[in-house]
């Protein structure tokens, strides 16, 4: 029976919730998702639960708040101009809080960072965008069935 290791490539359903129990995630009642680890996909923290794990394996992992995903950076909270919104194509009419758009990564490496409306200017000059993970900062539940790894 194969083991999960450093580099592998893992077919496998998750869950993953925050500390309500509302799932963020949650492929049991869909295809299973097929990644690799150390690929960047998962969270090190997430990663790092699946190490050791047999195929056909099935845990529920309780993280404390901030392991997962790091505790919540107020850094990663900024205002966005009405222009730059409008050069992304983003329909600036229709954004309000809640919403969340794609923004190329800063690094210039073809990425995209998702970013969360949080509040907006009342005259709708810019928009606070959170960058954190929406589980940043918060315990979160990870369950895993482990179906091949190969």
């Amino acid at each position: 029976m194969s083991v999960v290791t450093s580099g592998a490539f893992l077919t496998l359903h998750y869950r993953l919730c925050g500390p309500e129990g509302q799932a963020w995630i949650d492929t049991f009642a869909d295809k299973p998702a097929t990644l690799s680890l150390d690929g960047g996909q998962l969270s090190p923290a997430l990663e790092a639960c699946l190490m050791g794990m047999q195929e056909g394996e099935r845990k529920i992992f309780e993280l404390p708040a901030g392991v997962a995903f790091g505790e919540h950076d107020p850094d990663k909270v900024q205002w966005v101009a009405r222009k730059l919104l409008v050069e992304l194509g983003a329909d600036v009419d229709a954004l309000g809080e809640g919403d969340v758009i794609q923004f190329p990564s800063p690094h210039g490496d073809g990425a995209h960072i998702a970013g969360s409306v949080v509040a907006l200017r009342e005259d709708r000059s810019a928009w606070r965008f959170d960058f954190n993970h929406p589980l940043a900062g918060r315990a979160t539940t990870f369950e895993v069935q482990l179906i091949v790894v190969l």
